[in-house]
């Protein structure tokens, strides 16, 4: 897939991911729905914060770092972006539950820290 596919898919799965997520708020009640409501916010939520994630972060080291190779750069900006929607997600998630506080946060920081370490290491070890 050549750059310019892959960001014009990356551009439209957001937008489309960003509309479904608009809709989500607008149409579910979060008193009223069930797991499946709650299940298409998050989803939905996820899907757009990867893609913004994602497209930032490669404009941010093809565009402006200029270090890379664009194939790398994608794969690295795509692996950060996942575990930062995640990180995203989970906040999101304790807070629902009223078991957010710093200190889960702080966890949560440290184990993608951790992962994301493993994952460079693992990728320079090729």
């Amino acid at each position: 897939m050549s750059l310019k596919a892959y960001l014009s898919l990356m551009i439209m799965a957001t937008l489309l991911s960003a509309g479904v997520f608009g809709v989500a708020i607008t149409v579910i009640d979060p008193y009223k729905t069930n797991l499946l409501g709650f299940a298409l916010f998050y989803a939905s939520l996820f899907l757009t914060v990867m893609g913004v994630a994602a497209i930032i972060g490669f404009i941010m080291r093809f565009v402006v770092l200029r270090k890379d190779l664009a194939a790398r750069a994608v794969i690295i900006s795509f692996r950060q972006a996942f575990l930062i929607s995640f990180l995203v997600i989970a906040s999101l998630v304790l807070l629902a539950h009223k078991l957010f506080s710093w200190f889960n946060v702080a966890l949560l920081i440290i184990v993608f820290s951790t992962l994301e370490f493993f994952l460079i290491s693992l990728s320079s070890e090729k």
